[in-house]
This record gives C-alpha cells, sequence and structure tokens, in this order.
C-alpha cells in the first residue's frame, strides 16, 4: 500500500531544500535505513537481536547492516530475551547505546523484568548517575492467524511505566523519523512496529529528517468528530472516513504516533473544534491507551463535548486463531463507522 502524508513536504523543507529528491521505500527499509544512518554517524549504537545479522533479521528490517557494520556491532543472540536484555542495558549504562530487537513483542514478556525494573528506573535509582539510552524495537499487536500468544498489543503496559517512552508508527515516513529520534533519546524507549505494515510503501526524503518524540500528526483534517488512533489499525479509520465522507460526515484522524510521552493538546485542540470522539486502538479495553484518553479529554473537555466518547478496541478475550472468530475481535471499520454515526445522533 502507498501512503501520503501530509505534512511531508513541511517537514522536508526543515532538512532539506530539495523538494524533488524523493523515494519511494518499504516500511522495513525505512527502519533499517534509520538504524543504518544512526549507526555511521556514532559508533556507540549497535544493534542486537534474535536473527539480526545472518539472517538479515525476521522481517529483513536489518538487510545488510552486518556486511557493513560486522559482528561486533550487529550480533545475533540465542533465544533469551531477559538475557540479552539485560547485556543491552548494562552496555547502555557504561556509554553505548544499544538497538534491541525481538522478533515480536510478545516475547519481550521474557525480558520485561529487565525493561521494566532496571531501564525505566535506573536513571532515578542511581540519583541521575546512570541514565539508560535504548532502543528495545519490534512488531506488536496481531498479524493474522498466529494465535493468542502471538497476537498482543502491549503498548498500555510499557506506556504504565514512568522512565520508558512508547512509540508506534503507522507509515515508513514516521518509523524513520521517530526511530532516528529514538536512538538519540537519552531514555529507555519502546519502538512498537507491526509485523502487518513491513511491506507498506511510502515516499520519503532522501536526506535526513528527524520526527519529535511525543508530536501527534493530523493525517486528516475534519470539523464533524475526531478519530484518535495509532499503529497499523489506523487504517480502519481512513477507510471509515472515506465511507463517512459520501454521507457528508468530515473526520478528523488523529495519529498519535508517539503513546507516552502523549500529545493531550492537540487530541484537545481537535476535539474543541468537533465536539464529538472516537479512540480506535487494536488492544483490550480493560486500562487501554482510549481509556486514558477519555479521562483527560472528559476531565478536561467536558463542557465541549455534544456526545459521550466512543472507544472501540479488540474484544476482552484473547486473540482467536479461528479466522470467522478473529474477524469479528479485531476492529474494523464498519465498527468506526458505526461509532461515528453514534456521536453524531445519526
Amino acid at each position: 500500500m502507498l501512503f501520503t502524508h501530509k505534512f511531508l513536504t513541511f517537514a522536508y523543507q526543515k532538512t532539506n531544500n530539495n523538494l524533488d529528491s524523493m523515494k519511494t521505500v518499504q516500511f522495513r527499509e525505512a527502519i533499517c535505513e534509520a538504524m543504518s544512518e544512526e549507526m555511521r554517524r556514532d559508533e556507540s549504537i549497535y544493534l542486537m537481536g534474535e536473527e539480526v545479522a545472518e539472517y538479515n533479521g525476521a522481517y529483513k528490517a536489518s538487510k545488510g547492516m552486518l556486511d557493513e557494520f560486522g559482528a561486533k556491532r550487529v550480533i545475533d543472540t540465542p533465544i533469551a530475551e531477559l538475557g540479552f536484555a539485560g547485556i543491552a542495558i548494562g552496555s547502555a549504562m557504561n556509554g553505548n547505546r544499544p538497538i534491541v530487537e525481538y522478533m515480536t513483542f510478545n516475547f519481550s514478556l521474557v525480558g520485561i523484568d529487565q525493561i521494566i525494573n532496571n531501564a525505566a528506573k535506573i536513571r532515578q535509582m542511581s540519583g541521575g548517575q546512570f541514565n539508560c539510552p535504548i532502543v528495545f524495537r519490534g512488531p506488536t499487536a496481531s498479524a493474522g492467524q498466529l494465535g493468542a500468544t502471538h497476537s498482543q498489543a502491549f503498548e498500555n503496559w510499557f506506556a504504565n511505566t514512568p522512565g520508558l517512552k512508547v512509540i508506534v508508527p503507522s507509515n515508513p515516513y514516521d518509523a524513520k523519523g521517530l526511530l532516528k529520534a529514538a536512538i538519540r533519546d537519552d531514555d529507555p524507549v519502546i519502538f512498537m512496529e507491526s509485523e502487518q505494515m513491513y511491506g507498506d510503501k511510502m515516499e520519503i526524503p532522501e536526506g535526513e529528517y528527524i520526527i519529535p518524540i511525543g508530536v501527534a500528526d493530523i493525517k486528516r483534517e475534519g470539523t464533524d468528530v475526531t478519530i484518535v488512533s495509532f499503529g497499523k489499525i489506523i487504517k480502519e479509520a481512513y477507510k471509515a472516513a472515506d465511507e463517512l465522507a459520501k454521507d457528508n460526515i468530515s473526520v478528523e484522524i488523529i495519529d498519535l504516533r508517539t503513546v507516552r510521552p502523549m500529545d493531550h493538546a492537540a487530541i484537545l485542540t481537535s476535539v474543541k473544534k468537533t465536539n464529538r470522539l472516537v479512540v480506535l486502538e487494536e488492544a483490550w479495553p480493560f486500562a487501554s491507551v482510549a481509556s486514558e484518553i477519555t479521562y483527560r479529554i472528559q476531565n478536561e473537555a467536558f463542557d465541549y463535548l455534544d456526545a459521550p466518547i466512543k472507544r472501540i478496541t479488540t474484544a476482552d478475550a484473547p486473540a482467536p486463531y479461528s479466522p470467522v472468530l478473529f474477524e469479528k475481535w479485531i476492529p474494523n471499520a464498519q465498527d468506526v463507522i458505526k461509532a461515528v454515526k453514534e456521536v453524531m445522533y445519526i
């Protein structure tokens, strides 16, 4: 799928005056470019994870990096997430800037003690003597018929932890700019991708660009209702907005891009304009990112709301393997259309 980006020209002007110097890349290529560019710039950066070297990455997101940077900086690990997460954190505390790839964030649960109890807390617990400039990256949420233990979204889990930043890009342009920002950040960053987006294509600048962490993006301007989403599920919001436009319903779509820190101001400004809010998220409903957004908006913009906030999530159950059940479990464009019409009282 080829994406467009509303603010691409503006962002590119800030880094390169040659607006014709563009190229089309896949999501996986954008990830590889971001890591490679940063590793050329800073020798303290290295990549480690299962199959990132000899196999060029499970999803080919590190293709060619072993040949360029060598086995000391692109490191294949055993199937031991707790172990190599700990090694990376220790090296970050000693001046390196590791990138840790999980084959899927479902597997990060094996190493979550290191992420939550060490990476996220070491700056505070050491009184600022140590920081932890590290990126944990890999795919999140569902990717088809992979079963319950391989189809989970943990953005809200990690975002619940002070000390961690959580990024979930939805397209190649955002992925490259945000990953470069994450690698340069002095705090631990959780960078969550999608197995179903690695082949997505989009035009990005030839030159360097960086997208600041914590800034949402208005992907589509509208006046009647605000939809907030992030990650691959936002594609269902685009489909829904196209259908709703046929009924003269103008939808504004905000891509969070960063779950923590969250750009509450962008959401608040939009809701004050549209007076209605729908939140679309590929995760379980209890204590979700949508729940946090709902609380903040009702607390800070209650008088602007013309209807109760609607949230759309997966069903409150493990992801089913059956394709028929899975289709009912995961949100889709029709769910979005229904929610929008409910807040419009149509």
